[in-house]
């Protein structure tokens, strides 16, 4: 439920160059006082950090972490969002890279980092913009092991017996802001996000900032395809709510559910009509009509607050 949105590819970001600044790495500086800063990065390719190349010397390499690749990896960026890993799975920061102003507030953080041989480097703020590929990176970059989805059947004997749950399913949305949206709503509503067998979404640097920091609580799941997944789901006493446009039935209307599944449509095309047919409801969210629909991250917000309502 949304309108179009510019899927171009972005551009790719490449790593900085020059000597290491940071535990795990040569000449380690203090988290208190750096000794020197890092050489400029080479120019960006990668406005989503997702396919970033490598920095040299990194800590997987030096810090006693095991071998990763650089696809097992992820770059992020923002305050939240590399707080967030932090907070949950340490392990998982490989590099990390900040700005002068950020040394206080990271402070746990750089610590860690040399308690454990994890590289961090000080940088200017150009060199922060184009590792991020963005502007908005507040002051910190970070290269972290990536989390795979779950599969359904894993994910399904997690839940608590008989306990509500709710879930996003997303039939095709592609654009990283929306995706970092909905995680965010996700996060704050307690649901998860299920993603198509052949779906290529995943989780990016823009996506994971603009989810500022739910990315880590938000629980992904790899669903089959749909012939597998929706009598599994069902099986499990989730209902399942196709969100449409117009003609659907009034969600503020509609009666509540302990286990729902809300299943969203891609920008712009909407969600494909087989799948639409093939669940047990039809949702639309009635408006003034002087638009005619929300942007799906939007959309998604609304419907999860209607579920929490009803609870």
């Amino acid at each position: 439920m949304g309108g179009p949105w510019d899927n171009r590819p972005p551009r790719r970001p490449a790593p900085p160059r020059g000597g290491p600044r940071g535990p795990g790495d040569r000449a380690a500086p203090s988290p208190d006082r750096p000794r020197s800063r890092a050489a400029a990065p080479e120019p960006a390719r990668d406005e989503a950090g997702r396919a970033a190349a490598e920095p040299s010397h990194g800590a997987h390499e030096r810090g006693g972490h095991g071998h990763a690749t650089r696809r097992d990896e992820l770059r992020l960026y923002g305050l939240n969002a590399v707080q967030a890993v932090f907070d949950r799975r340490p392990e998982a920061i490989r590099k990390v890279y900040l700005a002068q102003s950020r040394i206080h507030a990271l402070k746990p953080l750089l610590a860690w980092c040399v308690k454990h041989r994890v590289g961090y480097r000080v940088v200017e703020e150009e060199d922060l913009d184009r590792l991020a590929a963005s502007s908005h990176h507040e002051g910190v970059v970070a290269d972290v092991l990536r989390v795979e989805p779950v599969p359904l059947e894993a994910w399904l004997r997690g839940l608590p017996g008989g306990a509500p749950a709710l879930a996003i399913w997303l039939d095709g949305v592609g654009n990283p802001h929306n995706f970092g949206a909905i995680l965010r709503s996700a996060a704050h509503f307690g649901a998860a996000v299920l993603l198509p067998a052949r779906s290529p979404l995943a989780l990016s640097g823009a996506a994971a900032r603009v989810a500022e920091g739910g990315a880590e609580s938000v629980p992904l799941v790899r669903l089959p395809e749909p012939a597998q997944a929706l009598p599994r789901l069902r099986e499990a006493g989730f209902i399942l709510a196709a969100t449409v446009v117009r003609g659907g039935d009034d969600l503020f209307a509609a009666p509540p559910a302990p286990r729902l599944v809300y299943v969203m449509g891609a920008e712009g095309e909407g969600m494909d009509a087989t799948l639409a047919a093939a669940c047990d409801r039809r949702l639309s969210i009635p408006g003034s009509g002087a638009v005619e629909s929300l942007n799906v991250a939007a959309a998604t917000a609304v419907f999860l607050a209607q579920w929490r309502r009803g609870r």
